[in-house]
């Protein structure tokens, strides 16, 4: 389910090109961009006077959203994740915060996806960030699909959102039924009492998905929305099944979802499978980096088959 048709696209391209066609019958909504859209960015062809590149300015870029929100606009602001959740941490916290301004944060290059761009590009601590900050919207999409979901949702609400994506990986979403993106993907059930998977984002579905074909007899719940709101949701629904859960998520572990639903599932056993304590100390592709840091398949199969 991880292999990728020709014609798909990775999450950051699918979030440009579903924003572009958005934008065709919505003049509210604009794009503005940290000198990350190079000389074929869709929307800046489709609609040149409502695209603007900031260059290296992320707080000056989310600080100038605010105000295009007030004016009535839906402004989509992207950067690299770690200098749009760390490096613009005071400008998200007031503007998604506390003036709850209509801003879309899409933030491509979370985790470790960046790889070989080292540590300063990397980003393991974004959803300990956000998921503090009041009335925030949290979503890390699994495949083209459900990134083209999760936008449409974002343009539609007026909400502020905060939206994570890799790198370049392309993925095929998983079937949402209707289309729309509810607190819980079951991609299988599974046995009645058997280890339920809990993916987040693309790289702890990839592993999951994997792990289920390795250990078919597993359950596996994919989440999309990664705020409180919509983890209280998804709890109650992991609830109604008996055994434990395996969080499998590319963020340190403090923060992170696994901590969250511990706290929502009292009395309910949830382990983790995360990026740990560690910093890199070499170069890789992504797996590679995930695997410097105790993300990998074997690590998922221990923590979900453990006596």
């Amino acid at each position: 389910m991880t292999a990728a048709t020709v014609s798909a696209l990775s999450g950051r391209d699918a979030y440009r090109d579903e924003l572009t066609r958005l934008a065709g019958t919505d003049p509210m909504v604009v794009c503005l961009e940290a000198d990350l859209g190079g000389k074929g960015h869709p929307f800046q062809a489709a609609h040149p006077d409502r695209f603007f590149n900031l260059g290296i300015a992320e707080g000056a870029m989310i600080d100038m959203a605010t105000g295009l929100a007030s004016a009535g606009y839906k402004p989509f602001v992207s950067t690299f994740a770690p200098f749009a959740a760390l490096r613009a941490a005071e400008s998200l916290k007031l503007t998604l915060g506390y003036l709850a301004a209509g801003v879309t944060v899409v933030a491509p290059y979370a985790g470790v996806s960046g790889a070989w761009f080292g540590t300063t590009h990397h980003c393991l601590e974004d959803l300990a960030v956000l998921r503090s900050i009041p009335g925030v919207t949290i979503a890390a999409p699994y495949g083209e699909a459900e990134t083209r979901a999760v936008v449409r949702a974002a343009v539609a609400s007026g909400r502020p959102h905060y939206i994570r994506t890799g790198r370049n990986a392309v993925f095929d979403s998983l079937p949402t039924g209707d289309g729309e993106v509810g607190p819980v993907t079951w991609d299988h059930r599974g046995e009645p009492d058997a280890t339920c998977l809990v993916s987040v984002g693309e790289e702890g579905t990839r592993l999951a998905l994997e792990a289920r074909a390795a250990r078919p007899e597993l359950a596996h719940a994919h989440l999309t929305y990664l705020d409180h709101a919509h983890l209280e949701l998804a709890a109650a629904e992991l609830a109604q099944r008996p055994g434990r859960f395996t969080v499998i998520e590319e963020h340190r572990r403090e923060g992170g979802v696994a901590e969250a639903l511990a706290l929502l599932l009292p009395g309910r056993e949830v382990t983790g499978v995360n990026a740990g304590h560690g910093w890199p100390t070499q170069g890789g592709d992504h797996h590679e980096v995930m695997g410097q840091l105790g993300l990998d398949l074997p690590a998922v199969l221990a923590a979900a088959t453990a006596p």
